[in-house]
Order: structure tokens, then C-alpha cells, then sequence
């Protein structure tokens, strides 16, 4: 979801938005708000890239690393 210029918006306001829009168990437990999303040159957005972000700032190397099946 993105903000329209202008608008600023709380962590817990966009939880509390989610709450009548999605199951219960899709409400993201985290909320980062960020200026832009790293892209491709065809304006794709690289997920990975985000996930990779994300697994550092939040110290969960450690999960990243485990092996799965």
C-alpha cells in the first residue's frame, strides 16, 4: 500500500486499517515505511532485495541460514 502525497499515516493505523480489509492472519506483524522500492530497470520491484533488507535489520540471520526441506 502506498501513502498519497502528504499523508502520513502510524504503524498502528495501518494494523487498525488492515483489521476490516484482510483475515486476521495476514495483518503484517511489522510495518517499514520507506521513500522507494528497490527495482528493476523495468520497474519491477526485487523481493528478494527487501527480504535480504529485512533479515538484516532485523537480526534473523540466523533463521535465514537454517536449512529446510
Amino acid at each position: 500500500m502506498r501513502l498519497k502525497p502528504g499523508v502520513e499515516a502510524t504503524e498502528e493505523e495501518i494494523k487498525e486499517f488492515c483489521k476490516g480489509q484482510i483475515a486476521y492472519y495476514k495483518i503484517p506483524e511489522h510495518v517499514r515505511f520507506v521513500t522507494e522500492f528497490p527495482a528493476t530497470l523495468s520497474g519491477k520491484i526485487q523481493k528478494y532485495k527487501i527480504r535480504e533488507f529485512e533479515i538484516e535489520a532485523r537480526g534473523l540471520q540466523s533463521m535465514a541460514d537454517a536449512a529446510t526441506a
